[in-house]
Parts: structure tokens; sequence; C-alpha cells
């Protein structure tokens, strides 16, 4: 089995950072590709940031310039650096794992979510 842990979350000013950090364990030995995730009360799930083995990123239009997705791979754990955050910020954000185990050549594996509130 493959495990997916988020931390970091927390509730934080408007203009604060927060660094998000997920972790995975278990039968996975390399990540090919990292997101993160939001979701805010009452709204569908929103894709964040991208990262993949090559270090190519990518970010949602809302959070480019703030946000900044990197992986270790060496500890098979993954950052979203929140800079300058904003209320509309405020969700549930989860990381999504895709990678190869030992059973398999390619799998994606989810976290149970960390909660980010940014007050005004």
């Amino acid at each position: 089995q493959v495990q997916v842990v988020e931390s970091g979350g927390g509730l934080v000013q408007a203009g604060g950072s927060l660094r998000l950090s997920c972790a995975a364990s278990g039968s996975i030995f390399s990540i090919r590709t990292m997101t993160w995730h939001r979701q805010a009360p009452g709204k569908q799930r929103e894709l964040v940031a991208v990262i993949d083995n090559t270090r190519i990123t990518n970010y949602a239009d809302s959070v480019k310039g703030r946000f900044t997705i990197s992986i270790d791979h060496a500890k098979l754990t993954g950052y979203l650096q929140m800079n300058s955050l904003k209320p509309e910020d405020t969700a549930v954000y989860y990381c999504n794992v895709e990678g190869s185990t030992y059973y398999s050549d390619k799998g994606d594996y989810w976290g149970q979510g960390t909660q980010v509130t940014v007050s005004s």
C-alpha cells in the first residue's frame, strides 16, 4: 500500500505564508508527478500546482507568482510553498502522488488533506 500524508496547514493572516508538505511512503519508490489540489467548502476540487520528475512545473493562474511546488525525491516528499496568501486561498489542500510501486509501474495516490485558512 501507499500512504500520502499532507501537513503544514493552519490559520494565517492575509499576506502570510505557509509551507505544506506531502510525504509518500509504503510501497512507492519513485515519484513521477505530484499535484496539489484544493477544495473550498461547497466548491469543486481545483488543481493548484503540478510538478514532474524533470522539475517542470505548472500553476493555476490564481496562484502563479505566489506558490512554489517542489519535490525532494530522496525523501519522497513534496512541498507547496505558499506566499502572499489571500482569503480566497482558504481550502482543504490535497496532494496527489503519481509514481511507481513495487507492484505497479504507475499509479496515483491521494492524501487526506490539510486545512488552510487565510483570514482577512
